[in-house]
């Protein structure tokens, strides 16, 4: 049976080709619009998924975001050792959220620990650690926006991956985000992508569509995850460089039911998924909706609110070795 979180093969993904063509032409228009400048002055590195893992460089910045996975067994020790590997770098913010796999920070899986680790602690030094919180960052020195300040939500929680020593888990049809992330939030950290973006492709995606609807909702500037090491690494995830602005227009909203439709598993899928009028009539719609989006950007300069999504994993797929890069994003 395959891993549910490698890249599906080409076969499979040929089996689904109103899904597979919704995410290149995805990609052709994004190629077409130009990027939302925010003229904060703030650079922002972004990682996530090292696994006990140091990397050789971290590019400089002012911000230096993980999204979670800093360890694979999750005890103390483990964490302090990423904790104090964060702690030396010189950027001027540094935050972190947990994974999945840092069992020592949720109460219930750290019950899976041995006695000793579950009666350790860690120090997190100057590192600010959210878990379903919020910090404000003050740059006033770099911006008038909003007075200077900057809002960052951070949240661990990820849909079921396995057993009780993975933490902060939740059933994978409950909806764990409606109303969670504050409306002002600029930038958000989750330990898991939403669903379409940066994910596994539609026919195996693994994001959590209830935080696509509540992104949708919140509209940040930039939200940073990671927990699918893969979807950086599929053709068009490194095409994206790992990274996406997505527009909160009607095409997004096309695109995400065109790719939540049932996926076929079978070649049957090459004939029926085109006989499927529902299927069709979804491309169609995001398709149209995609052109119109983009001529009233090119033609008459309209703009809409946009997000720029960042997949940080450093993991490559499930080597279990950093070959991705960080992340860096100006904001």
């Amino acid at each position: 049976m395959p891993n549910p979180y490698e890249i599906p093969s080409i076969r499979r993904q040929l089996y689904n080709p109103t899904k597979l063509i919704a995410r290149l032409t995805s990609y052709l228009f994004s190629l077409l619009h130009s990027s939302h400048k925010t003229n904060l002055n703030i650079t922002v590195i972004c990682i996530s998924d090292t696994h006990t893992l140091i990397p050789t460089f971290i590019p400089p910045g002012d911000i230096l975001i993980h999204a979670g996975d800093l360890t694979n067994a999750g005890t103390p020790a483990e964490l302090q050792a990423q904790i104090d590997h964060l702690s030396s770098l010189p950027h001027r913010y540094k935050i972190t959220i947990a994974g999945n796999h840092d069992t020592y920070l949720d109460p219930a899986s750290r019950k899976t620990l041995s006695p000793a680790d579950q009666a350790g602690s860690v120090d997190w030094k100057d590192i600010i650690y959210l878990q379903n919180s919020s910090t404000t960052l003050d740059f006033s020195d770099r911006t008038s926006r909003n007075h200077g300040r900057v809002k960052v939500f951070g949240s661990p929680h990820v849909p079921l991956v396995g057993g009780p020593e993975h933490a902060f888990q939740y059933p994978r049809e409950e909806d764990m985000w409606t109303g969670k992330i504050p409306q002002d939030a600029d930038i958000i950290v989750t330990h898991g992508p939403p669903r379409f973006h940066l994910d596994l492709p539609g026919v195996r995606a693994m994001g959590d569509p209830f935080l696509l609807r509540e992104v949708r909702r919140t509209k940040p500037l930039l939200h940073v995850f990671g927990h699918i090491h893969a979807g950086r690494s599929d053709v068009l995830g490194i095409l994206r460089g790992g990274q996406e602005d997505v527009r909160w227009d009607e095409s997004e909203r096309a695109l995400a039911a065109v790719l939540g439709r049932e996926s076929n598993e079978r070649v049957w899928g090459l004939v029926s998924s085109w006989k499927n009028v529902v299927d069709c009539y979804h491309l169609l719609i995001f398709v149209v909706s995609g052109i119109v989006a983009l001529l009233q950007h090119r033609v008459l300069g309209h703009e809409v609110p946009s997000t720029r999504m960042v997949n940080a994993a450093l993991t490559y797929c499930n080597t279990g070795k950093l070959g991705n890069k960080p992340q860096v994003v100006e904001l």
